[in-house]
């Protein structure tokens, strides 16, 4: 142990302070398994996020479909409403009027014109025409009321809502339709407003003979209220007709029109009023008269009879 000697205690030598063959292979062997483990665990890994993300992708399809779906339903309904605000606004202008501008309008569909040599100007304007019908409305469901009219089918207010807008739209439509074939220069909106506030006679006419029974008095409002509407009217037409033939058909039919319809609304609805007028006016009998009876001669002997017998009771 001396003398500078050294020995080596091969019991307490550890066997992995050195390295061998064995343990390179038994290393490599380890370090293949990890691998592999680590190649299983980043595999199921991988399959794990590939089956997340493929549902994350399906949803988020149904999402973006959804998503689509809603903003067509929503690109619709705007479109619609700035469809019908953009409709408001072509109709607004028609009903763009001033209650001044409406009285004066009134007023002169009473007035025939005299100059019609070139055409005459025609409001294009509906507030006024609509006013008037709703107008006439009620005084014709004012009429039926009061003549205790019974409408089987349908109710009071219907039959008068129909009669007058189906007059002023259908009869303008009519005529428009014949100043067409006529090559009269009137416009459709221009047709509706010349009727409608010659519906202005019509509404005076009635609301007074409504109340006022007396046949009369009715016929002098249809010639002179009534005539007057529909005198302005044909003058109007005819500043804006060309041609003899073309005038007289066209002005004929509006006005024969538009004064039997003043005669329909008047009679149509009047039992009761006609009742009413001959209670007023008196049954068509003739007067009482007094006529002589002959009285039959009677004897002597029954006057005496009768005579002793009030005696007896006296």
């Amino acid at each position: 142990q001396g003398g500078g000697s050294a020995v080596i205690d091969m019991e307490n030598m550890d066997d992995t302070s050195g390295s061998s063959f064995e343990d390179m292979g038994e290393m490599h062997q380890r370090m293949k398994e990890e691998e592999e483990e680590e190649e299983g665990d980043a595999g199921a890994a991988e399959e794990e996020d590939g089956e997340f993300l493929g549902m994350k992708g399906l949803r988020g399809q149904l999402g973006r479909q959804v998503a689509d779906q809603m903003w067509q339903v929503g690109k619709r309904q705007a479109s619609r409403a700035f469809s019908l605000y953009a409709n408001i606004d072509i109709l607004r202008p028609y009903f763009d009027v001033e209650p001044v501008q409406v009285r004066a309008r009134l007023l002169e569909s009473m007035i025939p014109v005299k100059m019609i040599n070139f055409p005459q100007k025609i409001a294009g304007e509906l507030y006024g025409p609509l006013m008037l019908v709703l107008t006439l409305v009620a005084i014709l469901l004012h009429g039926m009321k009061t003549s205790d009219t019974i409408i089987r089918e349908g109710t009071l207010m219907g039959t008068a809502i129909g009669t007058c807008f189906g007059y002023w739209l259908g009869v303008s439509s009519f005529i428009y339709f014949l100043a067409y074939l006529c090559n009269a220069q009137i416009t459709m909106v221009q047709m509706l407003s010349l009727l409608g506030y010659g519906l202005f006679g019509h509404c005076i006419t009635l609301f007074v003979t409504y109340n006022i029974h007396f046949h009369s008095l009715f016929y002098i409002f249809w010639l002179g209220v009534g005539g007057l509407s529909t005198l302005r009217m044909v003058a109007v037409l005819v500043s804006r007709t060309v041609g003899h033939t073309q005038r007289l058909i066209l002005c004929g039919t509006l006005a024969a029109l538009h004064m039997l319809f003043l005669l329909y609304l008047h009679f149509a609805y009047h039992k009761v009023v006609e009742g009413i007028l001959d209670t007023l006016e008196g049954p068509n009998m003739p007067p009482f008269q007094r006529v002589a009876r002959d009285i039959p001669v009677v004897s002597n002997a029954v006057l005496n009879t009768t005579a002793k017998a009030i005696a007896l009771t006296l």
